[in-house]
């Protein structure tokens, strides 16, 4: 995959608004409006561009109760761990890691109490040894 200098700050542009009209997105490159399509439509078809989703407005997010768990799981478990932790819509995101714990999971509830219950519901999974939770208080930098 060739992604030049023009096609990252596309992705950029992207990045902050994949409904951005690609005239927009043209004038802003210094671009015609065809070649933006075309870089966008090459970067899609090499997979650069993976897909479109959707970004939850801060409101939204704030009224959100996010922590950071770091599982320990049993040896050998982490196959049958997985994809219990992917049926679980609250993770955000989850990382294998290196050191005393195995994976670190992003997770988001709408409340205390419900974040308390999936820490649980979490925990209970069979092959989970040992969970350490940290609410996280604020966001200093998000890209």
């Amino acid at each position: 995959m060739q992604v030049t200098a023009k096609d990252r700050e596309l992705l950029a542009i992207l990045s902050e608004n994949a409904r951005m009209p690609t005239a927009t997105i043209a004038r802003r490159l210094g671009l015609s409006r065809t070649t933006v399509q075309a870089r966008i439509e090459r970067l899609e078809r090499e997979g650069v561009i993976a897909g479109y989703g959707v970004r939850l407005s801060e409101t939204y997010e704030k009224g959100l109760v996010k922590a950071h768990m770091l599982i320990t799981i049993a040896p050998r478990a982490l196959s049958r761990v997985t994809p219990e932790l992917a049926a679980i819509r609250e993770i955000r995101t989850l990382h294998s890691v290196s050191g005393s714990f195995d994976l670190i999971a992003v997770v988001a509830a709408s409340s205390i109490n419900e974040l308390d219950l999936l820490i649980d519901r979490i925990g209970e999974i069979d092959g989970v040894e040992k969970t350490l939770s940290s609410i996280i208080l604020s966001t200093r930098i998000d890209r």
